[in-house]
């Protein structure tokens, strides 16, 4: 049984209604059509310390973003005020701010929507290659501060440099897919990858991550936050990074980070910036967030978005899409497609 229990499985499957608690926003389409369906849907965001006084226990399924945490203690409290969550939904890819081994223990089942957001993350993540090696972002600043230093803006292309892929997922298959096209040579880590699918997008599976720091100027993070990636990207592998492109160009060192905060040690970019042994850091996702008084903002290598990697209005109408024909399955008593417990 994947619901809570009997009793809240052959409920759903009666009824096919629930109470559904959106915490972090949705496409409305997709809230329209679970209210058409017969849910009651409530938008309403709650701070961590409402959360922890069990206040989730009043709902059948919550549908969260980056900005709810569902801690164990968040879970722990709902049990105590006589739960009937059965369900949390991440609007989007990335589940580290979900204790999914509590909510397992707990009879919860959570699902993401690891499709819909796919090509805005990839788009997001080349947008910030090229706006790197370019100086889109310090010659727009530079303008509107009534400067032009087009001279100091003298920029190097991403043809014939390698191209480093932490993680060889859907996303970084997408990157690798237009970085191939113009004209990168692709390297990746994956420890979970089989190499049939490296090889079917021209890239170099490496066995060991510092290789991939070794051979490529740049390097773009794809992987989930576990304790083992944790600071994965810190001032050491920095080190091992060529400043010579594949073509003899000298191109510098570049990092993107669109995957998940806490990847890449922040301090440490800093310090490699400060130093010259990183050329420009871009990051839409940060080990705090919002990024209150971190130097690093204000490093001229850097540049950085506010976490909008999902944030197109493409994705987060798929994403309403795929999160309503999840609960229709959950609400039926049926196992949804991207359960991850």
């Amino acid at each position: 049984m994947y619901l809570k229990d009997k009793v809240h499985c052959t409920k759903c499957v009666q009824t096919n209604m629930g109470e559904i608690l959106v915490t972090d926003g949705m496409a409305k389409s997709a809230i329209l059509k679970l209210k058409h369906l017969g849910h009651n849907v409530i938008e309403k965001h709650y701070t961590y310390d409402e959360l922890i006084t069990g206040v989730l226990a009043n709902y059948d399924a919550v549908i969260i973003r980056s900005a709810t945490k569902i801690t164990k203690s968040v879970i722990e409290s709902t049990d105590i005020k006589g739960n009937k969550l059965g369900f949390i939904g991440r609007a989007g890819v990335g589940v580290d701010n979900i204790d999914i081994i509590s909510a397992r223990n707990a009879g919860i089942i959570v699902c993401n929507t690891p499709q819909s957001s796919t090509h805005s993350v990839v788009e997001l993540t080349l947008g910030h290659l090229l706006s790197s090696v370019r100086y889109i972002s310090r010659g727009t600043h530079s303008l509107k501060s009534g400067e032009w230093i087009k001279k100091d803006l003298k920029g190097t292309e991403l043809s014939g440099k390698n191209l480093g892929l932490i993680g060889f997922g859907r996303i970084a298959q997408g990157v690798a897919k237009v970085a191939h096209a113009l004209g990168m040579n692709l390297h990746c880590y994956d420890p979970y990858l089989n190499k049939d699918i490296a090889d079917k997008h021209s890239c170099t599976l490496h066995n060991d991550v510092n290789d991939v720091f070794k051979n490529c100027t740049h390097i773009s993070i794809h992987c989930n936050l576990t304790d083992e990636t944790h600071h994965l990207v810190n001032y050491e592998r920095i080190l091992l990074m060529p400043d010579i492109g594949y073509d003899g160009v000298n191109c510098g060192r570049h990092i993107v980070n669109c995957a998940r905060g806490g990847i890449l040690n922040e301090a440490d970019v800093k310090y490699a910036l400060d130093n010259d042994k990183l050329t420009s850091v871009s990051i839409d996702v940060f080990e705090k967030e919002p990024p209150d008084n971190n130097d690093l903002l204000n490093h001229h290598g850097f540049q950085g978005t506010p976490h909008i990697g999902g944030s197109t209005i493409e994705a987060q109408m798929r994403i309403g899409e795929e999160i309503c024909l999840i609960l229709i399955d959950y609400f039926e008593g049926k196992r949804p497609h991207s359960a991850l417990n």
